[in-house]
Formats: structure tokens, C-alpha cells, sequence
């Protein structure tokens, strides 16, 4: 068989204040590859054509790779290079036709002007270039908006199960395996959807989701039932399909389908107020910090999380920290390149007072004047990553300032692993709190070395208020806006 893949990805937050443009996308230091992104170490990016290349190769299948690229999450992506991007993979899988399977890896949330479904978008002009007959599968963040244009265009849709997404290439050979058995005529998928009609931040590493995604995980592969998925949504999008939904892929029995994944929608309603994230506001985390003194204590500053969208330069936590004269504090990482170029300018060991963050709009807070010294400077800092990749910062720096550690980066990314601070030379050990920009990717890394972990709802990008977000255009009443949305018409 031939087997053609490509990754084609972001994240939209379309209340973002950063637009996704071609750098993005193709600009110096990104994952950008054309033709060969299974070929070169893993990123977020490459990390499924790697397992299809060498599941295809393994089993003696022709493999034709198009674009590989994954920008970091921001605000809408513009219309000529969502396009642009979509009609080279497009003319690739043309070059190759004719091919027996498509697989893809897209997020599932990304939204570029007068396109608010990029992934049905594309799934669609695949269907049209392939035909009927040929399998498309696509693997998904579990952050996605599940469309109907998505589930009548592919064969089959898996999304991640963990989060932070620790099975990426997890997912993608169980992708293969159903895509290559529909090929082969060995089963024939047909997949469903339940809308649980709820919006927010749900996560399986705390009961009782734990137990959820282990029961559902137990029941792929038995009774006719190929694949079963959880889609968390993605709330900062202003588009009609946000919310929670699931989905489930049986062996030709669509009634079955249908029914699970409505058993499991309701199970999910029934957990609704026990598996929605907490958060504490900034007073009450720091108050927690402080009760006990020994040991780390790790702070999420969920609300300006990069992986979500928010510009990673908010000060707000920062400023209550030196407000309430709290040292032994590590915080980072801001994206702040100006702020680095200045620390690259002075020099390792120079004193001098440096303006910090806040420069992004609203949900930056207003910049902070500290009398920093620079400690290190990297010309090229990254950390661990996720499913076993590395994430580039590039040049950046660690400074200090009246017993607060700070790590200023020029690459937008969030906080996923200790040595995006241990790398400059940070120690943790021997401090009071490290505070993170991550909602939740950061908690396989760092859980291990904290003796608690706290989330921290902060003024931000990311409004964790779900009620509240300023909805236009999502198509149907949602939970917690509104008690019984079901009951709604």
C-alpha cells in the first residue's frame, strides 16, 4: 500500500492579541519541515510520522510525507497562509495519488480568518483529491472542536487520552492500525459523536477522569468497538463547535457507536462539577506556599499559558510575590526578547535595572522596573518536551532580583520540564516556589520534585471564568452558562 502523511498544526486562541502568521509556521527555529519530518529528531511536530513511517516501512508499505509544521498556540491564523500551507499538502497528495491511506496530524482547534473548522477544511479537499474509497485518519489534541464536516470527511479520528499529552505517539500507531485494517478490509469504521454540551479544563491525572479514561481505554478492541476518544474542547476559540464531545469509532455497527459514545457523554455530564479543574486566585496559592515552609511548591500561572494562547509576559503573579516581599521564588518562563537582548547587551554578571514583561496588551499587566543581575545567558536554551521531544526558547537568560529568579526567553513556549530553569544553572532544590506558564503540560515533569502542586487563576489571556467568555458565535447553550443545557431547544 501507500501510505501519505503530513502535519499541519496550531492552537487558536481567537481572543489572543498575537497573530499566527508564516513565521509561525516556517520561521527560523521552527518545526518546519517539507518532505522529511519523519526524518529528523522528535518535536511535537514529527513525533507521529516517525511511529508511521517506521510501522509503514516495518510492514512493507510505500510512505510519501508532505509538510510538517506545528506553530506555538496564539491568536488567529491568517487567512493566504492557513491556504497557502492547506494547497501545498494538497498538491503533494496529488504528485502522489494514487495512495490507499492519508494519515494526518493536525490539533483540531485551529481557526485562520474566514476558516473557523481548518481541520474539516481540510479533510474535506483531501476527501475531494482521494475519493470514497481511501482511508484518512487524523490524530488530534484532545483540546480540538469536533465538527460533523471533520467525522463525515476522515475514517477515523483518535485524540490524545493524557493530558499533558504524554501519549502523542501513542495515539498515532493506533491510528495506523485502524486506518491500514479498513484498507485491508479487515474492519470497517464508522464513527459518532455525543455533545456533552459542558465547557472546561478537565484533568485525567485527578480522579475521578482518571478512572474515566481508563474504563474507556478498556474498551477498545472488544465487542465491535475499535476506538474510543474524549475531545476536552478548547474554550478560548469563538467559533460554533466548542465544548466537550465524545467520540467513538465501531466496527460497522453505527447504532453501536452511537449508543456508547451517548453512555459515556452522560457519564462525563454526571462528573461534570468533580472533574472541572479548581483554581486558586494568587492571595490563597501563596498563602499555601507559605503555611509550611519546607519543600517546593509548584505554581501554575495557568491564565498566561502559551500552550493556550496568552503571551507568556504577565506580571501579575510576579508583582504579588515582591508585594508581599516573598524570596526563594523562581518564575519563568517570560517571553520578553527585548528584555533579553538587553541582558545579551550587558553581559553575564552586569547589574542594571531592567523592564520586565507586560508588554502584550491587557492581559499582561502593566511592566515591572526590577534591579536584576544577570546570572547566565544561552544562546540557544531549550527543555524536555512533550512525548519525548525537545522545545526550543532560543536565546535566553536567567536574572535575579531581591531574591526572585527569573528566566526570560525569545521563543514563546510554555514551561513543560525542570530544565527549562536547571539548564541556565537554576537550582529548585533549595527553593520556596517555582512558578510555571503552563495550565497543566508542566505536571508529569514537575509533580515528582514539589511537594504540592497549585493552579493559579490570574488575570490573563486564558479566562478560566468559563460563564463568562464573551461567546459570538458557539452554536448551542453549554454548561456551566447554563444549568440543564439539554433542556434548552
Amino acid at each position: 500500500m501507500k501510505i501519505f502523511m503530513a502535519t499541519l498544526a496550531t492552537e487558536t486562541n481567537t481572543f489572543s492579541p498575537i497573530p499566527t502568521g508564516r513565521a509561525a509556521f516556517t520561521g527560523g527555529g521552527r518545526e518546519w519541515f517539507r518532505n522529511d519530518g519523519s526524518r529528523h529528531p522528535a518535536t511535537t511536530a514529527n513525533i507521529p510520522l516517525i511511529a508511521w513511517r517506521k510501522q509503514g516501512e516495518a510492514d512493507g508499505h510505500q510512505v510519501v510525507e508532505s509538510i510538517c509544521t506545528f506553530a506555538q498556540p496564539a491568536g488567529t491564523t491568517l487567512r493566504d497562509i492557513y491556504e497557502e500551507l492547506r494547497d501545498t499538502l494538497l498538491a503533494d497528495l496529488k504528485a502522489a495519488m494514487p495512495v490507499d491511506v492519508v494519515l494526518l496530524f493536525m490539533h483540531g482547534a485551529m481557526v485562520a480568518e474566514g476558516y473557523d473548522d481548518c481541520e474539516g477544511d481540510t479533510l474535506a479537499r483531501v476527501r475531494e483529491v482521494v475519493g470514497p474509497d481511501v482511508k484518512i485518519g487524523i490524530e488530534l489534541d484532545l483540546h480540538c472542536h469536533l465538527t460533523e464536516l471533520m467525522r463525515s470527511s476522515a475514517t477515523a479520528i483518535v485524540t490524545f487520552k493524557e493530558y499533558p499529552h504524554t501519549d502523542i505517539g501513542d495515539r498515532a500507531p493506533e491510528l495506523y492500525r485502524l486506518c491500514l485494517d479498513a484498507a485491508s478490509g479487515k474492519t470497517r469504521p464508522v464513527m459518532a459523536y455525543h455533545d456533552c454540551r459542558m465547557i472546561g479544563t478537565f484533568r485525567p491525572t485527578q480522579e475521578p477522569l482518571r478512572g474515566f479514561v481508563d474504563r474507556m481505554m478498556a474498551m477498545e478492541g472488544k465487542d465491535g468497538i475499535l476506538s474510543v476518544s474524549f475531545g476536552h474542547g478548547f474554550p478560548w476559540a469563538d467559533v460554533p463547535d466548542v465544548g466537550a464531545k465524545v467520540v467513538v469509532i465501531a466496527d460497522g455497527d453505527q447504532a453501536k457507536a452511537k449508543a456508547l459514545a451517548a453512555r459515556l457523554g452522560r457519564e462525563l455530564w454526571d462528573l461534570r462539577e468533580a472533574i472541572t479543574a479548581r483554581l486558586d486566585s494568587i492571595d490563597e496559592a501563596l498563602d499555601a506556599v507559605l503555611a509550611d515552609g519546607k519543600g517546593l511548591v509548584v505554581l501554575a500561572d495557568a491564565a498566561d499559558n502559551p500552550g493556550g494562547g496568552a503571551p507568556a509576559d504577565s506580571t501579575f503573579l510576579l508583582k504579588r510575590i515582591r508585594e508581599r516581599g516573598i524570596t526563594g521564588a523562581v518564575l519563568g518562563c517570560f517571553w520578553d526578547p527585548q528584555a533579553v537582548q538587553f541582558c545579551i547587551e550587558a553581559g553575564e554578571g552586569a547589574r542594571f535595572l531592567l523592564r520586565v514583561g507586560g508588554k502584550c496588551g491587557p492581559a499582561s499587566g502593566d511592566a515591572v522596573d526590577l534591579m536584576v543581575t544577570v546570572r547566565k545567558i544561552a544562546p540557544d536554551h531549550s527543555q524536555a518536551g512533550l512525548s519525548g521531544g525537545r522545545s526550543s526558547f532560543g536565546p535566553s537568560v536567567w536574572v535575579s532580583a531581591d531574591g526572585i529568579d527569573l528566566v526570560l526567553v525569545t521563543r514563546r513556549a510554555q514551561t513543560f520540564a525542570p530544565d527549562a530553569f536547571t539548564g541556565l544553572g537554576l537550582t529548585l532544590h533549595d527553593k520556596l516556589l517555582v512558578a510555571v506558564k503552563s495550565s497543566q503540560h508542566f505536571q508529569a515533569a514537575f509533580a515528582p520534585i514539589a511537594r504540592q502542586v497549585r493552579y493559579v487563576s490570574s488575570p490573563g489571556a486564558l479566562q478560566f471564568a468559563y460563564a463568562e467568555i464573551p461567546y459570538t458565535r458557539l452554536a448551542s447553550p453549554f454548561w456551566p452558562r447554563v444549568a440543564d443545557p439539554f433542556a434548552v431547544n
